[in-house]
């Protein structure tokens, strides 16, 4: 083959790869949806915005996507379907998908040693992958939000004196517990995964994994996450994507880690997000942990946290109201964005609604 011929071959080759690395950037649409239940949904989630106050449901996106095809479509506010909207906690899930191509390839096990990629956690040396995707790393953490700032270890990691370094912050938290025996939430656990995960895929591939190895197979071009000064990305926080760009995120979780004819994140890892952390002791109402997602399972006695919802329903949560569930029973990936800010908005509400409105078949 001439030197001509064989570069016009490997540019074809190059662009039927590309073409299947990047799936179509417009979703393929369903048939539209319409009707009481629809209004009763919309009711809800879109109610006059009081702009002054910022009480109430304040919804910026809601998104649904039903047997891989977009079948609603809604913003408000500043909000718009090319909009990368703060994702808030829904990052933690994000990192995990994330370490989960890391974990594909061989990169690391669930069960090493955190100090193995992070070496200032030698202090707790039995400290695993695992702990910190459950949130029981066993450090002394505290999540408070606006109506606690003074005790907060997440307002000092991310906005005073953690702020340069959030990882090296928070390793130096004392225990509360030995690692794996108690779950409580912390920002701080999913930074430390992001640390690790700058070792264990090398600190040259670090800036661009996330988008080399998640982003860019499912076709998101316009993900922004945002670093500290050690170039350490906040995942517990601040990454941005469109309303259509995390629905990816949240089909890939659907169908067990596939995405076209790839097997793109093991299915093992995805049976692990979604298995309850074995020592969480339950609480009324809240979601079950799994694997830096929220599960909708029943736990020792109490009843699960979305009764609307199907059992195998799956979220990734944030702060304000942002949301995704998942329920692969009935094929359903809905997106939620909001800007609450003051607890008014509950997930088991819109659930209720938004199942009368898309699922297949009716709910009760």
């Amino acid at each position: 083959m001439s030197k001509g011929l064989s570069l016009i071959f490997g540019l074809l080759l190059s662009l039927t790869a590309h073409a299947e690395y990047w799936p179509a950037e417009q979703w393929s649409t369903g048939p539209t949806v319409t009707g009481p239940a629809l209004q009763a949904l919309e009711t809800y989630a879109f109610p006059p915005r009081d702009e002054a106050t910022r009480q109430g449901i304040r919804t910026d996106a809601l998104l649904v996507i039903r047997d891989g095809q977009l079948i609603y479509e809604r913003y408000a506010g500043p909000t718009t379907a090319d909009t990368p909207h703060l994702t808030w906690s829904i990052s933690k899930s994000l990192m995990a998908t994330v370490l989960g191509m890391a974990y594909g390839e061989g990169l690391f096990k669930l069960q090493d040693p955190v100090q193995n990629f992070y070496p200032p956690l030698e202090k707790h040396p039995t400290m695993t992958m695992a702990d910190l995707l459950h949130w029981a790393s066993g450090l002394d953490w505290q999540e408070d939000y606006e109506y606690a700032p003074l005790n907060s270890s997440v307002v000092a990691m991310l906005y005073t004196r953690g702020h340069p370094d959030m990882a090296a912050f928070t390793a130096d938290h004392g225990e509360y517990a030995k690692p794996g025996q108690a779950f409580r939430y912390s920002s701080g656990d999913s930074n430390l995964l992001s640390a690790a995960l700058k070792t264990i895929v090398g600190p040259t591939r670090y800036p661009d994994y996330p988008w080399t190895a998640l982003f860019e197979p499912l076709g998101i071009r316009h993900a922004v996450w945002e670093a500290d000064a050690t170039g350490t990305f906040v995942a517990s926080s601040y990454a941005y994507l469109t309303a259509r760009d995390l629905a990816r995120v949240g089909l890939l979780m659907a169908r067990d880690g596939r995405w076209g004819a790839r097997q793109l994140l093991p299915k093992d890892w995805v049976a692990f997000n979604r298995e309850p952390f074995a020592h969480y002791q339950a609480h009324q109402d809240d979601a079950v942990p799994g694997g830096h997602w929220w599960l909708n399972r029943a736990v020792e006695g109490t009843a699960k946290p979305w009764p609307a919802a199907p059992d195998d329903t799956f979220a990734a949560l944030g702060h304000w109201g942002q949301a995704m569930y998942v329920i692969p029973g009935e094929n359903l990936v809905i997106v939620r964005y909001g800007d609450d800010r003051d607890g008014s908005y509950r997930h088991n509400d819109l659930l209720k609604l938004a199942l009368k409105a898309f699922a297949a078949k009716v709910q009760p």
